[in-house]
């Protein structure tokens, strides 16, 4: 028989065993082609060059992450058939082929894999491509034509990048079976992963397990200044490596203290699964681990992008609460500025509020003006009025803080030490609340009349129109009412926010990027765990050969395997569960928003991914090791 023959027949008689594979890896390069597709597209150009340039950059860096993610996961998984297959090779050998002969199999049969991934890869991409855009457009909310455009380019850039990473790991096991003698050959599959450890190896690995994991708790929540960045890598340091020393060390010495009650093992059959476990945590606990840790990824990830876009939706509404704000040091001017709005459009809501400028840049509000603007725009509104010593800072809306410590220490307001006593995000003074440089107080009103002798008095005259497209005629007709210091010290500003401007638009797309990275995540952990206890299975079958010839029931036997694959599941989801809400209570810190909804509809996601392929487990499972 040929080689290329005998190749192939190996790989449609496991073609069970690579399913996982190939599902993971076609749906990772169908997506990575659509981002590629919509880079050399026209499909952002109407957007404008500022924001087309910035979405290239978000997905080609989305695209690398994936590149990475794909290197690591094809490396995991050649690894796990490698081993699966070395003790079919060595059998070859006894057939009198050689190592090189049996290298050339290996690369064959893998290649079929990685050509029947891409293929499928690019056929579904292809396909799917105008769903895909109009998917991305849908949940980023913006507002462009989806048309159908099919490039070259993009098909040449998966291809060529895929190959490169599947090739050099075929490469890779071609020269590790070289290396390999017979006896390692056919011992690899029961050599996988195992290591015997005493147990005060384990009591050790768990003693600093948990110590490291609650560090990088602790440190993922810690109100921060500076230090944040530092203290974010160190978080993620020391979660994975307290993930890896939980399922390293605790979790086996649970197991193992279970196993050791008698009066509960030898209950309902339970010495079926328990050691069993057992012996699978202490041979699997890298992959649990790594599970675990990708698993954390991805809902850090869909996390990261429900804040991004919550961020973004309240940043525009802080920018846009007003389209036109005139600020003035003259009174009288609102009367003048209403009624050049008025001949143009209808005003929908308006408000206004005079501010003390002070020298250094610092702009103080009187507590009853701040509650009327509230009122006249309907804005939230539930300060409570501070004392004659205390202040509240108003503060502007960031994309992104790296800073999540919170002071409330002394502001010193003319001389006089004030004690900050809270701080809001509304947009009482919309777009020119964000001005850097500005610090925004509010004083209760008694204060403020103490202090207006000290400081320039001005005016803010804030106005929203009620129809876009007359924006700019009214700006044109407010600017005859703009003037300068002339010498007589008047000052009127105007400013304007053209509700039409998108020139942030980009970063909309970041939420749906995060949602297919949130997938291809998940899908690569289930199925990672779906070949390694597919792999599990053919080492059992002679044990569950012998456990019918002794008498055991077969119903007896598959509520054995239930649970045992159930505990392989359930593990790694209970650790990411609780990993993950401090993940997501530091993003809520950084970002400012309550992600309490993304936590738990991720964790839902990953649950329903969980059951239904510990479902897939366990029927190939039952069918590997005997018809149940």
């Amino acid at each position: 028989m040929k080689m290329i023959a005998l190749a192939f027949r190996n790989f449609k008689s496991s073609a069970q065993s690579y399913l996982s594979l190939v599902i993971s890896l076609s749906f990772t390069i169908a997506v990575y082609f659509n981002f590629q597709n919509m880079i050399y597209s026209n499909t952002f150009a109407s957007l404008g060059s500022h924001n087309k340039e910035f979405i290239d950059i978000l997905i080609q860096t989305v695209s690398v992450v994936l590149c990475c993610f794909s290197f690591c996961f094809i490396w995991y998984a050649t690894n796990v058939f490698l081993a699966k297959q070395k003790r079919e090779f060595g059998i070859y050998i006894f057939m009198g082929l050689t190592n090189q002969k049996i290298g050339q199999l290996y690369m064959m049969e893998t290649t079929f894999i990685g050509m029947m991934s891409l293929l499928l890869g690019l056929m579904s991409g292809v396909m799917l491509m105008w769903l895909f855009q109009m998917i991305v457009i849908a949940i980023s909310d913006i507002a462009i034509d989806v048309t159908f455009q099919f490039q070259i380019k993009p098909v040449i850039i998966t291809v060529i990048v895929f190959l490169v990473i599947y090739l050099f790991f075929v490469i890779k096991g071609y020269c590790n079976i070289l290396r390999s003698s017979v006896l390692s050959m056919i011992s690899a599959a029961r050599q996988n992963e195992y290591i015997r450890q005493k147990r005060m190896i384990l009591v050790c690995k768990t003693v600093f397990g948990v110590g490291i994991l609650g560090t990088g708790y602790y440190l993922a929540v810690k109100d921060s200044g500076m230090e944040i960045m530092a203290n974010m890598l160190a978080a993620t340091i020391f979660v994975i490596i307290g993930v890896y020393l939980i399922f390293g060390g605790l979790l086996p010495l649970v197991f193992q203290a279970i196993a050791g009650n008698k009066g509960f093992l030898y209950q309902k059959q339970r010495c079926l699964w328990v050691n069993q476990v057992v012996f699978r945590m202490k041979k699997n606990y890298r992959t649990y681990a790594m599970v675990c840790v990708l698993i954390l990824c991805s809902v850090t990830a869909l996390a990261t992008g429900m804040a991004m876009k919550n961020r973004y939706d309240n940043m525009i509404r802080f920018e846009k609460v007003y389209t036109f704000q005139v600020l003035t040091n003259q009174e009288g001017i609102e009367a003048q500025a209403q009624q050049i709005i008025e001949e143009i459009d209808h005003i929908a809501y308006q408000s206004s509020i005079p501010v003390l400028m002070f020298y250094d840049d610092i702009l103080v509000l009187a507590y009853s003006d701040v509650k009327e603007v509230a009122a006249q725009t309907g804005m939230m509104f539930s300060l409570r009025e501070p004392t004659e010593n205390e202040v509240i800072e108003m503060r502007r809306m960031m994309l992104l803080s790296l800073y999540t410590q919170r002071e409330y220490g002394k502001v010193a307001i003319q001389g006089k030490d004030y004690q900050k006593i809270d701080e809001t995000m509304v947009p009482y003074l919309g777009a020119l609340q964000l001005q850097t440089g500005l610090d925004f107080y509010i004083v209760n009103d008694a204060e403020y009349e103490r202090l207006s002798v000290q400081a320039q008095r001005m005016y803010t005259h804030n106005y929203c129109i009620e129809h876009a497209y007359s924006f700019e005629a009214v700006r044109d007709a407010l600017s005859q009412i703009a003037t300068v210091n002339d010498g007589t010290g008047t000052y009127t500003g105007c400013i304007n926010l053209d509700p039409n401007n998108n020139s942030d638009e980009w970063i909309k797309i970041l939420f749906p990027l995060c949602i297919f990275m949130f997938l291809v995540f998940i899908l690569a952990s289930v199925c990672i765990m779906f070949m390694k206890l597919s792999n599990d299975a053919f080492e059992e079958r002679e044990r569950y050969l012998v456990m019918r010839k002794l008498g055991f029931e077969e119903r007896a036997l598959q509520k054995s395997i239930s649970r045992e694959l159930g505990t392989a599941y359930i593990l790694p989801f209970l650790l990411m569960t609780i990993s993950a809400y401090f993940s997501v209570h530091a993003l809520e810190k950084m970002m400012h928003e309550n992600l309490l909804s993304a936590y738990w509809v991720s964790v839902l996601v990953v649950f329903v991914f969980f059951f239904v392929f510990y479902r897939l487990s366990v029927s190939v499972y039952c069918r590997t090791v005997g018809k149940f």
